[in-house]
């Protein structure tokens, strides 16, 4: 079976063009986190999985276009004749947030074995004049690191890492600057404030890019194009490998709509080294 054959990839073709509730959004994303597996869970156990009730999971298959649960299994089944994710032994808790992220890498491969979205993006932020990078509270750390390598490459990277009254103004002065975009990274739990953002940078005319969780994130309304990289609900506080990952992969695809940007990072190691800002 070839990547882009992946049961995940399957999934979300299935997803697409219905419209649905949180609470299907919700099934949606466990569904294709376990896409392997999910062929062979009863509604029970999918409804645990996705900590809904089991009547919220016929609900779902309903809103599909199916009778019922048991005839979107035999639907996934003929579609993705492959077994359960075999066990690979006693793992502690440690390792199976490790795992899961693992997981959730082979999946971000998946979706990359198309790269024209990621190709699409990284023009649209290239041509952005400035180009403003959006991310709150727990997605911060993704958008500064992004800024961070960002601004080595693009002339005018502006990082809007903070919430607040003046959040809007920095996004209309960005789009009275020329910004043409905006890059938002929006993970759970994901702010109000973050969706109103984005749909006050709609109405100001700048394409929103936005790299979430999941296609059926709260944001995916409010964006014109979504990159999706699943976050690890394992640990106490979620981790972000793959939409880390993610923003990397954006960057590169920037850079190379970034005619001068291979010099600018030479002139960046050339100033460095006469500074002596790195050890090695």
């Amino acid at each position: 079976m070839s990547v882009t054959e992946g049961p995940g990839a399957r999934l979300q073709a299935l997803f697409e063009g219905h419209r649905l509730t949180p609470t299907q959004r919700r099934i949606a994303h466990s569904m294709v986190r376990r896409a392997a597996d999910v062929p062979f869970l009863s509604s029970v156990e999918l409804a645990e999985l996705a900590g809904v009730s089991q009547p919220s999971v016929t609900r779902f298959a309903v809103a599909l276009g199916f009778d019922g649960y048991p005839a979107l299994r035999r639907h996934l089944r003929e579609v993705a004749p492959t077994g359960p994710t075999p066990e690979t032994g006693p793992y502690n808790e440690y390792q199976q947030a490790v795992e899961a992220e693992i997981e959730n890498l082979r999946h971000l491969a998946e979706v990359l074995a198309d790269p024209e979205p990621v190709r699409r993006a990284g023009r649209i932020l290239a041509d952005s004049r400035p180009l403003p990078v959006l991310g709150l509270r727990a997605a911060a750390a993704q958008a500064h690191g992004f800024a961070y390598f960002a601004a080595k490459v693009h002339p005018d990277v502006r990082l809007l890492n903070e919430g607040g009254t003046m959040l809007h103004d920095r996004i209309d002065a960005a789009a009275g600057a020329g910004a043409g975009a905006l890059l938002c990274f929006a993970l759970p739990r994901h702010p109000r404030e973050v969706v109103d953002a984005l749909t006050h940078a709609r109405e100001t005319g700048l394409t929103v890019v936005t790299v979430a969780d999941s296609a059926f994130a709260p944001v995916a309304k409010v964006s014109d194009l979504l990159l999706p990289a699943a976050v690890g609900t394992g640990l106490a506080f979620d981790t972000a490998c793959a939409p880390m990952l993610l923003g990397r992969v954006l960057l590169e695809a920037m850079c190379d709509d970034l005619p001068d940007a291979q010099a600018r990072l030479e002139e960046f190691d050339t100033k460095a080294a006469a500074r002596g800002l790195f050890v090695d």
